[in-house]
């Protein structure tokens, strides 16, 4: 049994200091105690949980893999993650899916999910396989790096995910727009995917939603009742595309405009998720014009400082988008500091800046255009099942 005592503990919905008893990885007691915070001590926050990541494993580990990401992901405060199936071969079996678990479980650091590709080998054109999986069995299907295409093969998706219970996680990104106007490709993408909901009475899940037109008509079709959700990402509510000039990262940076509707969508409760999008490459990767962003170990002092210091959310709406509702959607008994609950906890200094230095990332992806910025929230301790994982 773990006692901690006179924490600051914060979650969505309380924020008090109290005496913490883990036992069998549980959270067993909560003492409230009747005294103020001391700001100068750190935060203890419910660990996080990101929808979206890439750990490269199987194939391509030259990049991440499934130890390195769980690294990462321990030193940015997560211990859940869901990882993408664009992997080589790509992750199109549940006996795929459950083998890069089983090694994510290994590590005993964090709790992995893989995803399943909405299409065979993420080409687009057949996605029988998932009549071959379980009703239940895998909580996301994605083909995320690529959209597909074919209204055809879309429409079954949704059918099929909606007899199967699978949630589809939707790169939205028309490739007949690709090489002239990425916003079109996002937006028309987008568009299609919301027709296609509202006709198969299915659900969807959008990743990385970037432009103001794409987001306004998400919140339009929440209103209208349709079972969507959405996600965005934290690099692309900190810079525009003229601050991360010639950086890739697919869906691009974007305008002011952009932002100022994304930062909405997060006020307003039409983006209930803040996802990483982390995608580690080499820099000869880079270099040759590869899209992504090593992101798991930045995010949260990103969106704490841009999002919580510039005074456009409170700490615990935060913690809401990045650790309460995605657990919630990863069917995970976490996020919240309560009783009965899995004992996923992070320690946060909130007071003193800091540099950004990919020098020190545990990924094997250094990528970040975020060198050098000074930002506030430094991850100093994350507790998996009441153990330690990460401790600066």
């Amino acid at each position: 049994m773990t006692e901690l005592k006179g924490i600051h503990i914060i979650d969505d919905l309380q924020d008090a200091v109290a005496n913490l008893t883990i036992e069998d990885g549980i959270i067993k007691s909560l003492e409230y105690l009747d005294v103020q915070p001391d700001a100068s001590q750190p935060v203890v926050m419910p660990a996080f949980t990101d929808l979206h990541v890439h750990f490269r494993d199987p194939g391509l580990t030259y990049k991440e893999d499934v130890v390195s990401g769980s690294h990462a992901a321990v030193r940015g405060g997560y211990t859940a993650v869901n990882m993408m199936p664009n992997t080589l071969p790509v992750v199109d079996t549940l006996d795929k899916a459950r083998d890069v678990e089983a090694r994510v479980r290994a590590t005993g650091l964090i709790h992995g999910n893989q995803a399943v590709s909405m299409t065979i080998g993420e080409l687009g054109q057949d996605c029988s396989h998932l009549t071959a999986i379980p009703a239940g069995a895998i909580p996301f299907v994605s083909d995320d790096g690529k959209g597909v295409n074919r209204d055809d093969i879309m429409e079954q998706i949704f059918l099929i995910c909606k007899e199967k219970g699978f949630l589809i996680m939707a790169h939205e990104e028309d490739a007949r727009y690709s090489p002239a106007d990425l916003r079109m490709a996002e937006n028309m993408m987008t568009f299609r995917d919301l027709d296609l909901c509202r006709k198969t009475g299915g659900s969807i899940h959008f990743c990385h939603v970037s432009t103001r037109e794409a987001i306004e008509a998400i919140r339009e079709a929440k209103r209208e009742g349709l079972a969507v959700s959405c996600e965005i990402c934290p690099h692309h509510i900190f810079y525009n595309a003229e601050q991360a000039k010639h950086y890739r990262v697919a869906p691009p940076f974007r305008t002011d405009n952009d932002i100022e509707a994304l930062i909405c969508a997060l006020q307003d409760g039409t983006a209930e998720v803040i996802s990483t999008d982390h995608a580690p490459h080499t820099p000869e990767d880079k270099a040759n014009g590869a899209n992504g962003i090593s992101g798991i170990e930045t995010a949260f002092a990103l969106c704490y400082t841009k999002l919580v210091r510039g005074g456009h959310l409170s700490l615990q709406q935060l913690i809401r988008l990045m650790s309460t509702k995605p657990s919630e959607m990863m069917r995970l008994n976490k996020g919240r500091i309560q009783e009965g609950m899995q004992a996923d906890l992070v320690w946060a200094d909130l007071q003193n800046p800091y540099q950004i230095d990919p020098a020190s990332f545990a990924s094997r992806g250094k990528n970040t255009p975020f060198a050098g910025v000074t930002v506030y929230g430094r991850i100093l301790k994350t507790l998996k099942a009441g153990k330690t994982v990460y401790s600066e």
